[in-house]
């Protein structure tokens, strides 16, 4: 499979994987405001602005990270590239919206959940690398936290 390929893939994974977060936070703001509200699809709209703030996400990581394994990447420096992120779609939002301050009130939101879509991502990557290992018998090269193997 060719480079840019893998990427795309990669990106739609994410944007798939964030989506799917982000519209259960919509189901849970849903559940608050009561189904009186629904005539506003706060699940829908919630999974469609998740998607579009993990592919924007993966394409800072591809920026950014470059071909660094999850192990090598910092989960604060990756929260920063997720709330980033979030805060590039805030700006697109806000921009799409018209004139207004809905970006200083969209803007710190967008950037939080990105930066908590992103540590989620990163820590469900680093699990999957782990099995990964644990399945084809290296985990002798596991290091864990405080030099234990």
């Amino acid at each position: 499979m060719t480079t840019w390929r893998r990427r795309i893939r990669g990106a739609i994974g994410i944007g798939l994987t964030w989506a799917a977060a982000w519209f259960a936070a919509g189901m849970i703001l849903l559940a608050i405001v009561g189904l009186d509200a629904a005539d506003v699809p706060f699940p829908l709209f919630f999974g469609f602005l998740g998607f579009l703030a993990g592919a924007t996400f993966s394409v800072i990581l591809g920026l950014v990270a470059g071909r660094r394994r999850f192990d090598e990447l910092s989960l604060p420096k990756f929260a920063g590239w997720g709330a980033l992120g979030g805060l590039l779609l805030s700006v697109i939002v806000a921009l799409a919206a018209g004139p207004g301050g809905e970006l200083l009130v969209v803007g710190p939101v967008f950037a939080l959940a990105g930066a908590i879509s992103a540590t989620g991502t990163l820590a469900l990557a680093r699990r999957a690398e782990r099995r990964e290992l644990l399945g084809t018998g290296q985990a002798d090269a596991l290091e864990l936290p405080g030099g234990e193997r």
